[in-house]
């Protein structure tokens, strides 16, 4: 990818934008992030940018919540000219609709499968071998899990243009039997905020020392953080000074928070729950390696911010996560779930500083490829 120059007005626009997001900040996430970018930055360029966040409606029952949010959009996208929702079900359905009945342009981005998500959460326990998503895309489910998948086929169908953030994306978005010429691949860049302390002062405004890892992400099943928390006491065996800090919240919590108090390593396990994107910033920067034990990415806007950070990454060969790490070069691969793996890639980077060092360097060099101007400036050239 080649870095390019786009200034304020290059792409001058009066065009009115509907954004219709599942999560916005404070909400942490790909889509909060992404939403708030194009909040930020396409008014630079003559659009007008309106937010409806499906949160705001979170509170209401099943499906109610849905209803009055395509009410919300019928009222706000009057005067819209695109509709543009950022996932195929939850806010998509309704956004699709609320397009067919006020005939404006409807986009749609998809960052992930919601049918093979939802399937995978109804199976709490770590046990639960949850089917990889291509094995997913062949096989029969359940009747609401197939609701879910005819959905987001259907809404994907409909789109006038779909943006993908990964090659990856665009295989499986195609396998949905949607025309490959209108699946755009558009990939995530990331703003990072400066964090003006150094890491020193950070620990000490953190009150963390030691080898500190950081993990990060909703507290699902399929990002294996079970996994690491069991692999901490062969960690400790070597390197007693480690630290475990775990940023998010979700379904998983209680389980993780009961194998931490099974395994005797509260000291060392720290749950950290759900933070503003600022601290998770000067989180990865006070600490010294991420690691993200995940069966599942479409494309990692965290794997951007660990790397402008300075910190070795170490994480699996999933999703589009092939398309940022090379192994050995800016990262280490591990398989999921792979404790062995795990240890041995933690305790080198533990030991062996200078490598760590080297993953970092490239990291930096990588990261610039995927700058915000770039993401911006493709993304006009598809709404426009």
């Amino acid at each position: 990818m080649k870095e390019d120059t786009l200034k304020a007005g290059e792409h001058s626009s009066s065009k009115k934008i509907l954004i219709a997001t599942g999560i916005y900040p404070p909400d942490i996430g790909g889509p909060a992030t992404y939403s708030k970018q194009l909040f930020d930055h396409l008014p630079l360029h003559g659009f007008s940018v309106y937010i409806m966040n499906f949160s705001d409606v979170r509170n209401l029952p099943r499906v109610l919540r849905h209803f009055v949010y395509l009410l919300k959009l019928l009222k706000a996208g009057k005067t819209a000219d695109i509709i543009f929702a950022q996932d195929p079900v939850s806010v998509g359905l309704p956004a699709y609709l609320a397009s067919k009945i006020l005939r404006k342009k409807f986009i749609l981005k998809v960052v992930g499968d919601y049918a093979w998500e939802q399937y995978c959460q109804k199976f709490p326990s770590s046990k639960f071998q949850f089917p990889s998503l291509e094995k997913f895309q062949v096989e029969r489910f359940d009747l609401v899990t197939e609701l879910r998948r005819k959905t987001q086929r259907y809404v994907a169908s409909n789109a006038l243009k779909v943006i993908v953030p990964s090659n990856y994306l665009k295989k499986i978005v195609t396998s949905w039997g949607v025309s490959d010429d209108k699946i755009f691949i558009v990939y995530n860049s990331f703003d990072y905020s400066t964090i003006l302390e150094n890491r020193d002062e950070l620990r000490r405004e953190y009150n963390i020392d030691g080898n500190i890892i950081v993990s990060a992400g909703r507290l699902v099943p399929w990002k294996g953080f079970d996994a690491l928390i069991e692999t901490m006491p062969d960690i400790l065996k070597s390197n007693p000074h480690t630290k475990l800090l775990i940023i998010g919240d979700g379904p998983e919590r209680k389980n993780l928070d009961s194998k931490i108090l099974d395994f005797g390593i509260k000291d060392n396990v720290i749950m950290l729950g759900r933070l503003s994107h600022e601290e998770v910033l000067a989180y990865l920067k006070a600490s010294d390696i991420f690691i993200l034990n995940t069966a599942y990415e479409g494309f990692s806007h965290q794997l951007l911010e660990v790397m402008e950070s300075g910190i070795p990454i170490i994480t699996t060969a999933i999703g589009g996560n092939r398309e940022i790490i090379k192994d050995g070069e800016n990262g280490i691969f591990i398989e999921f779930n792979d404790k062995k793996a795990i240890k041995e890639s933690l305790l080198r980077l533990l030991f062996d500083k200078e490598f760590g060092g080297n993953l970092s360097k490239e990291g930096k060099g990588t990261v610039k490829n995927f700058s915000k101007e770039r993401m911006i400036n493709e993304t006009i050239k598809i709404l426009i």
